[in-house]
């Protein structure tokens, strides 16, 4: 007897961390109709990531999470989330200094488009802090005072690490905002750059709205049975 493949669920977004749109348009061909959101950064700006959003928003029917990490003065904020707003993307990612988030806010006006605040990026530990002159204290509750401030700015939501993603859920100030958690890796599956990881259920227990999973999906020899794995492991979350 044979069980039905997990549906698309759209707590899973795929990062499409593949050097350009065409690499990224013949990923989501193959992955299909088992994944419905899809994470584009930086690092395929200049590949055509731009308009591969457009094509696979528009076309495809997907959404999209563009992850440009926007930290800049808030006039400039203003404009590039307000440029952004316009392609009818659904999340963007800022960093969290509150100038930042409310101008992002700003920008994007009554657009569909949510504002995710950075707090600590998740390949950080504290020593990357301490190189960075970040002031001392406890890496996990500097992300928690990060996430209060952001969500306090007007975030719609914040990017953080699985392992605080409890602690912010029970900040007040994130009753009715998103939580998104990068550094997921499916049990077994190699840790890259990550230092701060869990598996996809775990994240999602904690208090994740969203996890965000890119390698394991994308380097593996059969990427749709990557990903209807990691969905079924979230069906049980």
């Amino acid at each position: 007897m044979s069980h039905p493949m997990p549906l698309a669920d759209d707590r899973l977004i795929v990062a499409l961390d593949v050097p350009n749109a065409l690499a990224g348009l013949a990923l989501a061909e193959k992955l299909g109709d088992a994944v419905s959101f899809y994470k584009i950064g930086l690092g395929m700006l200049t590949g055509g990531g731009l308009a591969l959003a457009n094509e696979l928003k528009q076309e495809h029917g997907k959404r999209i999470f563009l992850d440009m990490k926007f930290f800049d003065i808030g006039a400039t904020i203003t404009a590039a989330v307000r440029g952004i707003a316009q392609y009818d993307l659904d999340f963007l990612t800022v960093h969290g200094d509150p100038h930042v988030v409310r101008a992002a806010k700003e920008g994007a006006g009554g657009s569909g488009l949510k504002i995710l605040a950075v707090t600590v990026l998740t390949s950080l530990d504290r020593a990357d802090l301490d190189e960075g002159l970040m002031r001392p204290g406890d890496l996990a509750e500097l992300t928690m005072e990060r996430a209060a401030r952001a969500f306090s700015a007007g975030a719609d939501g914040v990017i953080a690490s699985p392992q605080e993603a409890a602690a912010i859920r029970a900040l007040p100030e994130a009753a009715g905002k998103l939580i998104v958690t990068p550094g997921v890796r499916p049990a077994g599956a190699d840790l890259g750059d990550q230092k701060r990881v869990a598996t996809p259920g775990n994240a999602l227990r904690a208090g994740a709205d969203h996890v965000v999973i890119g390698r394991p999906i994308w380097q593996a020899a059969d990427p749709r049975a990557a990903a209807q794995a990691v969905l079924a492991e979230m069906a049980h979350a």
